[in-house]
C-alpha cells in the first residue's frame, strides 16, 4: 500500500480569518466554525473539520441544539472548503 504524503489544509472564513491544519494525511474536505455569543455579553468560537461537507452540514442541527441547552444570546455557523498548501 502507497504511503500518503503529509500535507497542510488552509481555511479562510469570510471575515479573513485563517487557519491552517496540518501536517495531515487525513481526508478533510471541509472546516466548520461556531461563534456563539453568550448571554453575559462573552464570545465563545467552536470548530472542526470534517471529511464532507454533509457531515459539516449536520453539524449545524446540533448546533441549534447547543444554542438553547446553553442559553447563547446568538451564534454564527460557518463552513468552508478546505484547500491543500504547501508545506
Amino acid at each position: 500500500m502507497a504511503k500518503k504524503t503529509r500535507r497542510y489544509l488552509t481555511a479562510t472564513m469570510a471575515d479573513g480569518y485563517v487557519k491552517t491544519i496540518g501536517p495531515t494525511t487525513d481526508d478533510f474536505t471541509h472546516y466548520w466554525r461556531i461563534v456563539a455569543e453568550l448571554s453575559n455579553g462573552r464570545t465563545e468560537v467552536f470548530w472542526g473539520h470534517t471529511r464532507s461537507l454533509s457531515e459539516a452540514r449536520r453539524k449545524r442541527i446540533a448546533t441549534e441544539e447547543a444554542a438553547r441547552m446553553r442559553g447563547w444570546a446568538s451564534f454564527a455557523f460557518e463552513i468552508v472548503e478546505l484547500v491543500e498548501t504547501p508545506a
